[in-house]
């Protein structure tokens, strides 16, 4: 039997766990066990819903999780592509075209370099790291090589997004850290800034004085 993690999604109620490791993210929020009720007790959100088999954990599977929403296919891709409205930290470069590339940094935590592979107008998106720092594991380039892709489709009257962190898989020793801080940003902040136009990044970090 396959694992499976349900998220219900609530905006600022989702938090991921406390610790230095999650600081690379978002800086401060926590998860609490009441944010994964039973697949019996979702309920559709504003403007959106989560899919009941939204998270998988298996063991050498990759960290996926699944959105619904009723805007169309070119709303939630133009979002996605619009990465400082929904992942905190400071980012620099194009997050728009494919062969571009862009870093991401959150203080001395956390720093990641991607470049855009692949990208389908309102279908899919792939960003390939090609360098990591996280200063939480032993490891501290255990992002290097793993691929983060959205995929986006309609799905009935809605649309689906689905994002994978492919190589991010539970062997990984930031794997609780990241698939948290990415359940945050996809099921929080991106869906947030699709269905309303504003997402739920923390703010940059601020220059020293």
């Amino acid at each position: 039997m396959v694992p499976v993690a349900v998220t219900a999604v609530t905006g600022s109620s989702l938090r991921p766990p406390s610790g230095n490791g999650i600081r690379a993210f978002a800086g401060t929020f926590s998860l609490h066990g009441d944010d994964f009720p039973a697949a019996h007790q979702l309920h559709p959100v504003e403007g959106g819903y989560t899919h009941p088999e939204s998270e998988q954990t298996m063991p050498s599977q990759n960290f996926t999780t699944t959105i619904l929403v009723d805007q169309t296919p070119e709303e939630a891709f133009a979002a996605i592509l619009d990465v400082r409205a929904w992942w905190s930290g400071n980012i620099e470069g194009r997050t728009d075209q494919v062969g571009a590339e862009f870093t991401y940094r959150y203080e001395d935590v956390h720093y990641s370099k991607q470049r855009i592979t692949e990208l389908v107008p309102a279908q899919r998106v792939v960003w390939r790291v090609l360098d990591s720092y996280l200063d939480f594991t032993e490891d501290p380039g255990e992002w290097i090589g793993t691929d983060v892709t959205f995929e986006v489709a309609r799905s009935g009257e809605h649309t689906e997004v689905r994002f994978s962190h492919l190589g991010l898989v539970p062997e990984f020793e930031c794997f609780d850290t990241c698939s948290s801080a990415w359940r945050f940003y996809i099921n929080g902040s991106l869906r947030t800034l699709i269905t309303s136009g504003h997402g739920q990044p923390n703010g940059k970090e601020e220059p020293a004085a």
